[in-house]
């Protein structure tokens, strides 16, 4: 039996999950309208990534047993909205299954594309582009086709299984050992 056949050791699940918070993330909100125009949906994220430039794609994923997850694999468009590091608040709220998401949340519309938190300090609009399945969870690939980009703030970062304040690099210079 070769080493590409032969079968994977185990990784204890709790202590995978531990490892990977040791990797920082940005926090995101990803929000799109069901299909019926009723009602809309809206869900913390912190698996937010760049693909292509060229088309511009960005992706995210979520977890099969998500409430959400049906509507937006249904939707014809969706937001990804990256907070800044004053909005904890926003995302605690929208990390949850349970509640109004929606009371005292301001959000924009702009023409007919999905509508973003109006507190994000950039959104991303996007139509689905490719959606793949990935063991637990559903990898979501985007276009994006608009971006409203706010800025003033830091953004807001999730590490070790809590918020983490992301401080101000140091330049790095170009200086050559002579």
């Amino acid at each position: 039996m070769d080493s590409l056949s032969a079968p994977l050791p185990p990784i204890d699940r709790k202590e995978f999950r531990s490892a990977l918070g040791l990797f920082p993330t940005g926090v995101a909100v990803v929000t799109a309208n069901a299909p019926d125009g009723l009602s809309r949906i809206g869900m913390t994220i912190t698996s937010f990534n760049s693909v292509s430039l060229d088309p511009p794609l960005v992706l995210f994923s979520i977890g099969k047993t998500a409430y959400s997850l049906p509507t937006l694999c249904d939707a014809a468009m969706y937001s990804i909205n990256i907070l800044g590091a004053e909005h904890q608040h926003i995302s605690a709220r929208f990390a949850t299954s349970n509640g109004d998401k929606w009371t005292g949340t301001d959000v924009e519309h702009h023409d007919g594309l999905p509508f973003t938190l109006a507190h994000s300090i950039v959104a991303f609009q996007c139509v689905p582009y490719a959606q793949h399945d990935a063991g637990d969870h559903v990898i979501f690939v985007g276009r994006v086709v608009r971006i409203q980009r706010r800025g003033g703030t830091a953004p807001l970062v999730f590490f070790g299984g809590s918020y983490a304040a992301l401080q101000p690099s140091t330049p790095i210079s170009n200086h050559q050992e002579k």
